[in-house]
């Protein structure tokens, strides 16, 4: 997707949410549910999902031990043909920590942070053609940098 491409779609829903055709409350709705999910089943029933499949195909780099729980590096590649992803932490009092969305063309790549209050299992969650594929691993979170 190139720079005019993007200035053309955001233009078109800033002009559906002032007219009206579309709102915040209405696009929120759905995430509201999936961030107050508890687990693993309750995310990806609110993201449309009916189960998900473990794969090969993603890529879920993540550090074994985070000496800084407030800051968690992650990132995320597949070969699926990708059109969200997400990231789950099992511990965290909100389980569901980020969702992106590719749009066709875009390659299906994430890198960024996230705060974990514990040891946790982090899942790397990706949908492709309708069905959520998954890569996780467990990270354990020191206090001090000196435990584990």
């Amino acid at each position: 997707m190139n720079r005019r491409e993007i200035l053309k779609m955001t233009t078109i829903i800033g002009l559906m949410a002032a007219n009206g055709l579309i709102t915040s409350a209405q696009a929120n709705e759905w995430e509201k549910q999936a961030f107050e999910g508890k687990s693993l089943d309750d995310v990806i029933k609110a993201l449309g999902g009916g189960g998900t499949e473990k794969s090969t195909a993603i890529n879920f780099t993540a550090p074994d031990i985070a000496e800084n729980g407030a800051v968690v590096p992650l990132t995320i590649a597949t070969t699926l043909k990708a059109n969200q992803m997400a990231i789950i932490v099992e511990k965290n009092p909100t389980a569901l920590s980020g969702i992106f969305y590719f749009p066709e063309g875009a390659e299906p790549f994430v890198s960024t942070r996230v705060k974990m209050a514990q040891t946790s299992n982090v899942f790397a969650l990706v949908k492709a053609e309708q069905k959520w594929y998954f890569a996780s691993k467990e990270v354990k979170v020191t206090l001090g940098g000196c435990g584990g």
